[in-house]
């Protein structure tokens, strides 16, 4: 799935674990937005559901293409 990360990565202000996954919070324009990802969607990408919960500052959010991927 990292094929369709783009140039738009937002910097992830907040993380909350949810029943089926986890809420990703980040700034747009000054307006705090979240998208959800369920645990399905996080194993497709490759992304540890616990390690994001714990250290998501070491991650971005592509809300357009509905990705996360790790800072590099």
């Amino acid at each position: 799935m990292t094929g369709k990360i783009s140039n738009s990565m937002q910097t992830i202000l907040n993380v909350k674990k949810m029943e089926n996954g986890i809420a990703v919070y980040y700034d747009e324009g000054g307006e705090t937005k979240f998208e959800s990802f369920n645990f399905s969607e996080l194993v497709d990408m490759k992304i540890n559901a616990l390690d994001l919960l714990k250290d998501y500052k070491n991650y971005t959010v592509d809300a357009k293409t509905h990705a996360i991927a790790m800072n590099k």
